[in-house]
């Protein structure tokens, strides 16, 4: 008998269990907690999620370790509200709450380029209208730029998961580190906003807010930010895997921009280089460059072998323990854009 199954099954049964005795009557206003995101040929795609309450951060740089903890540790405190309907209200474009609140609705149409501002609601509930945006990309951008963020643009420890976890969540918004040269870099690459940059890590979406924050006082180019569900449903136990997940989430943006190439950046303690090989023989020369960020003690064997296959590929790879260290690879493979 497989273990996982098993624990999943348990894990199902505990969860309704759990429900069955702290039962309580489900909010009679819900809201909305929205997430950025992204234009496709078809129209925009956006997302959101219906809790029965919004939790934020409230960043003070004299704020304490332990006040941060609790703070952060709140966000995961959320209580999800599922089969509730939601309206894109200039569009009526609608969808419902799945079992762990998430909703996502495709909005029909072209659009402008750059960021847009979207109206939605709960059902006929006025209250709940909020504003969600997503970007729909310049017909001029030349490529796309697909980048992890722990360890990559913000550093975390990722490759420890103690470090990780107590990195998490202990800082605030105003504590946490977003790595100068992968400012410098982003801007470099987005062309000052022209080409699209879009975000992924195996954080959950309760981090979605806050990784704005930081972001946003970085002076971080903005783009959609992919997450992950860590929730148990039928078909999930606690979450995909990262590989998965990443992958998943690269397949998605790709589609949603079918004419552009894409440079991919990442960082070598959480098997990106492995990933993104992956990603390289499912989209073949759309993949024009992989760059990645060796944290940690560096470079594995098995991040060493699948840089060395993407080059046999033909894509252009750069790497080194800090982004200024790859700028002329970047300019010698004519990628200075």
């Amino acid at each position: 008998m497989r273990l996982k199954p098993v624990l999943h099954r348990l894990a199902i049964w505990g969860e309704r269990a759990v429900e069955r005795v702290f039962q309580r009557d489900a909010p009679e206003r819900p809201v909305l907690d929205t997430y950025r995101g992204f234009g496709t040929p078809d129209g925009l795609v956006m997302r959101a999620r219906v809790l029965a309450s919004l939790r934020r951060t409230t960043p003070d740089p004299g704020q304490s370790r332990w006040q941060n903890l609790r703070e952060m540790a709140s966000l995961f405190l959320t209580r999800e509200v599922a089969n509730v309907r939601v309206v894109a209200i200039d569009s009526g474009a609608e969808a419902f709450s799945d079992d762990e609140g998430y909703v996502m609705l495709t909005i029909p149409g072209n659009f402008a380029p750059g960021w847009h501002d979207v109206a939605l609601q709960i059902d006929d509930d006025d209250s709940s209208r909020v504003s969600a945006r997503a970007l729909v990309p310049s017909p001029e951008a030349k490529l796309g730029v697909v980048s992890d963020i722990d360890d990559t643009i913000m550093q975390t420890g990722a490759y420890s998961l103690a470090k990780n976890l107590w990195t998490t969540f202990t800082g605030s918004a105003t504590t946490r580190r977003v790595f100068p040269d992968a400012t410098v870099l982003m801007d470099h690459l987005s062309d000052h906003g022209r080409n699209p940059v879009f975000f992924v890590s195996s954080s959950p979406w309760n981090m979605h807010s806050f990784l704005e924050k930081v972001f946003d006082r970085a002076g971080l180019v903005a783009g959609p930010i992919f997450l992950r569900d860590l929730g148990i449903s039928e078909d999930q136990f606690i979450t995909r895997g990262h590989s998965n997940h990443k992958g998943d989430a690269i397949d998605r943006i790709m589609a949603a921009n079918p004419d552009l190439p894409f440079v991919l950046i990442g960082d070598t303690g959480q098997h990106d280089a492995e990933i993104y090989l992956e990603a390289c023989h499912r989209h073949g020369s759309r993949v024009l460059a992989v760059i990645l960020r060796e944290p940690g003690t560096g470079a594995d064997e098995a991040s060493r072998v699948a840089m060395a296959a993407m080059r046999r590929l033909g894509v252009i790879v750069a790497h080194g323990a800090d982004f200024s260290e790859v700028a002329g690879v970047l300019e010698r493979e004519d990628l200075a854009i």
